[in-house]
């Protein structure tokens, strides 16, 4: 049982101090992100509207997959209909939402974000923008997944990004690579008299095959 807590302590410290790297990189303001974590049937979530720097220890907030509060007082984020739709179709055990503002800037402006760059090939495929829905919506929710088909990340129209992974770690770090892909296509596309130049599907496959080798190899 111990053994339980200390786990669940430390997972809650790892939310948290993702939570706040979200606002210390500029990826949301104030509490208009949130991040959760499976661990097996339980779902450790941001609460709503509670600024991160002031979440500690005792605040921290579950539900199970029906969407049920199973340890907490703080309401769980609006947003939860989100990150159960992924939980519960995916084998993710970690999800970061974010406000981030050049993937915002894009998801205004096309329905897929254009393949300037090889990471594209790190979220699956080119990145799907969710048709907009009123935020914490099942609507939302729908469109989401449906723009996830295949891939470990979306824009949600006027609203942000989601992405997933198999850690915190690694869903937040697909959340700061696609806002950097939202910014170099930004960037190149207001050169006036010059259009970006896009990789084909064929050399996103080659980076694919290449990406999975990359980093140390156990």
């Amino acid at each position: 049982m111990k053994h339980h807590a200390d786990r669940l302590a430390e997972a809650w410290g790892e939310l948290v101090a993702t939570a706040r790297r979200t606002v210390a990189d500029g990826l949301v303001v104030g509490t208009s992100g949130n991040v959760s974590r499976r661990i097996k049937d339980l779902i450790l979530v941001t609460p709503s509207g509670v600024p991160y720097d002031r979440l500690g220890p005792g605040d921290t907030t579950a539900v199970d997959l029906e969407g049920r509060q199973i340890i907490g007082t703080l309401r769980p984020t609006s947003e939860l209909p989100m990150h159960l739709t992924v939980y519960r179709s995916t084998a993710a055990t970690a999800v970061v939402h974010t406000h981030a503002p050049h993937a915002t800037a894009v998801s205004t402006l096309v329905p897929e974000l254009p393949p300037v760059h090889y990471m594209t090939a790190a979220l699956g495929g080119p990145v799907r923008v969710a048709p907009y829905a009123l935020y914490g919506s099942d609507e939302l929710a729908a469109n989401m997944l449906d723009a996830l088909r295949d891939r470990t990340g979306c824009l949600l129209q006027n609203h942000g990004t989601l992405t997933y992974g198999d850690s915190l770690d690694q869903a937040l770090d697909r959340t700061a690579q696609l806002e950097w892909m939202c910014r170099v296509w930004l960037t190149a596309s207001s050169v006036p008299g010059h259009t970006p130049s896009l990789l084909s599907a064929g050399q996103l496959d080659a980076a694919a095959a290449q990406l999975r080798g990359y980093g140390p190899q156990g």
